[in-house]
Parts: C-alpha cells; sequence; structure tokens
C-alpha cells in the first residue's frame, strides 16, 4: 500500500501513528482538532483536512475514535471517507463499537468496493506505544491478508476471528474478562482493609499464585495507592464498552453475571459519584463502599 490514513490522534490512535511513522509507512493524518496532527507533520507525515480528502489520497484509513456514531459520522458523513469516489480500498477499524453496526458498515462499504475489516485492539496507551497491541478482526480473509502488514506495524497478537463483527463480538468477551478480574482484585483490596491488613502484602502473594491477573498487576497497585489519573482508560470509556456487552448479551438472548453486576457500579462511578474521567480501576472505590456503607452497596447493586 502506498499511503495509510488514520483518523483520531487520542491516547491510542497517536500510539498506532506514531509506529506506523517508525516502520516506515507513508502516512496522512486527520484530527478535528488540527493541532493534534501537528507532531506527526513535524515528524513527516501528511494532513487532510477532512476525511474524504483522506480517502482520496490513502489506500487504506485506520480508525481510532470513541463510538458507533463516530465511526459512522467520519466513514459516510457529509464529508466522510465514502462521500464521494476515490482510490481507497480498506478502512480498518480499531475502535470499539457495536458489532451489528460494524457489519451493517461493511455491507454499505462493499457496494462501494471496499473492503471494512472490524479490528478492534486490547492493550492499553502502553500497547500503543510500543506496537504490542493484540487485534482482533473481523472481515473477509482477502481483506484480512491484505491488510496483515499495516496491522503488524502496531499490533503483536493478530487474529482473524471470524467475518465482519467477530472482532467487535471478540472484544465484548475481552472487556467481560478484564472487568470480571477487576471486580475480583477490588473485593480483595475491600477485604484487606475491612481487616485491618495491608492490600500490597496480600498483592504479592496473590501475584505469585493461581490468582495472577493483568487487573491484579496493574490496577491493583492503582487501587491501593489509589493513582486513578487516566493512565491508560477512563472508566466512561470502559463503561460504553460494558453498556456494548450487554447489548450484545441481550441480542443473543442471554443476560450475563459479570455484565449484570458491573453495570450498576459503573453508573454509580460515572454518573452519581461524576468520575468518569478517572482511570477506569477506580471502580473498586465503588466496591470499597459496598464494605463500609450498607446502603451505598444497596444503591449501587440497584436494589437499594
Amino acid at each position: 500500500m502506498k499511503r495509510i490514513g488514520m483518523v483520531g490522534l487520542g491516547v491510542m490512535g497517536r500510539g498506532i501513528a506514531n509506529n506506523l511513522l517508525a516502520k516506515g509507512f507513508a502516512l496522512t493524518v486527520h484530527a478535528r482538532d488540527a493541532a493534534k496532527a501537528e507532531p506527526f507533520t513535524a515528524s513527516g507525515a501528511a494532513s487532510a483536512a477532512t476525511p474524504a480528502d483522506l480517502g482520496r489520497q490513502c489506500d487504506a484509513v485506520i480508525l481510532s475514535v470513541s463510538a458507533t456514531a463516530d465511526v459512522e459520522h467520519v466513514v459516510f458523513g457529509p464529508e466522510g471517507l465514502a462521500s464521494r469516489p476515490s482510490a481507497l480500498k480498506y478502512v480498518i477499524d480499531t475502535s470499539t463499537i457495536a458489532a451489528d453496526a460494524s457489519r451493517m458498515f461493511a455491507e454499505r462499504l462493499a457496494r462501494q468496493g471496499i473492503a471494512f475489516l472490524d479490528a478492534p485492539v486490547s492493550g492499553g496507551e502502553k500497547g500503543a506505544a510500543e506496537g504490542t497491541l493484540a487485534c482482533m478482526v473481523g472481515g473477509t480473509e482477502d481483506a484480512f491478508a491484505a491488510c496483515l502488514p499495516v496491522l503488524q506495524a502496531f499490533a503483536k497478537n493478530i487474529t482473524r476471528v471470524g467475518d465482519s463483527g467477530a472482532g467487535q463480538i471478540c472484544k465484548a468477551c475481552n472487556q467481560i474478562g478484564v472487568i470480571a478480574n477487576m471486580l475480583g482484585v477490588a473485593e480483595i483490596v475491600a477485604l484487606c482493609l475491612k481487616n485491618d491488613i495491608d492490600p500490597r502484602v496480600v498483592r504479592s502473594v496473590l501475584l505469585n499464585g493461581s490468582s495472577r491477573s493483568a487487573a491484579m498487576d496493574t490496577h491493583g497497585q492503582r487501587l491501593i495507592e489509589r493513582q486513578f489519573e487516566p493512565a491508560g482508560f477512563r472508566a466512561e470509556l470502559m463503561r460504553k464498552d460494558l453498556r456494548l456487552a450487554i447489548a450484545l448479551e441481550q441480542a443473543s438472548g442471554m443476560r450475563g453475571p459479570i455484565t449484570t453486576v458491573a453495570e450498576p457500579l459503573f453508573a454509580r462511578l460515572v454518573d452519581a459519584m461524576q468520575q468518569g474521567q478517572l482511570d477506569w480501576s477506580a471502580i473498586g472505590t465503588v466496591v470499597q463502599q459496598m464494605g463500609i456503607d450498607e446502603d451505598a452497596g444497596a444503591d449501587a447493586l440497584g436494589c437499594g
């Protein structure tokens, strides 16, 4: 591919863009805030005023935006990637959005001869910066094979899960798993504090046993030290992902125990406590309140 486009230069997007430049790809970026593009143009990237301009210049465009509506606007809006004829062949969406929307976008773009890959990522800001993200991909085998060299520029573990939408379903499974682990860590820390045991000591023991997890390693430390600056992933974004998982479960005719318990806890953190901008590990403070205040606990679980 001669030139790659990038839309979305936030926490994840800037790491992806930097890795594309470092691997020698010709890159054109677009950002609603032009100032966000300046570090990349200073490093050799070109800049496009609109997604439509990006589509005219690039063989493939990577998206890293926040929500389903953002993807739809960037791709199909009045100045979207697909708004006018172009040489664009592939759209690689690393955002976390609804699986059914990804399937619909793929069908719409296919009618214009453009392949769409839903390719959400996991690994946080550190993984994006180091080019070691895990990438779970939905789309055709041909499109996946064609885009694999691009994906390899910023991701280490790359798997085609299935057809369109499969990548987003896999990401929903990932988020359910990490939330489950985090709630376990939060409950452990709360129990230690309730019994006047140093949670640092307990964490060090558990990291060498069968309950070891990434949540225990990284987020457990943040929770114990109450360091909730958004170093990786904001609580409001995890809640968005949680809602996507719940919608997927409902569409599948099921109701999961992890999502059922987690949703009111995140609602309390983001809505009642207005702490959505904190790192999502702050969900542990809600669990601690449940151990201290019976009313807070009942309210958090929606049974007050």
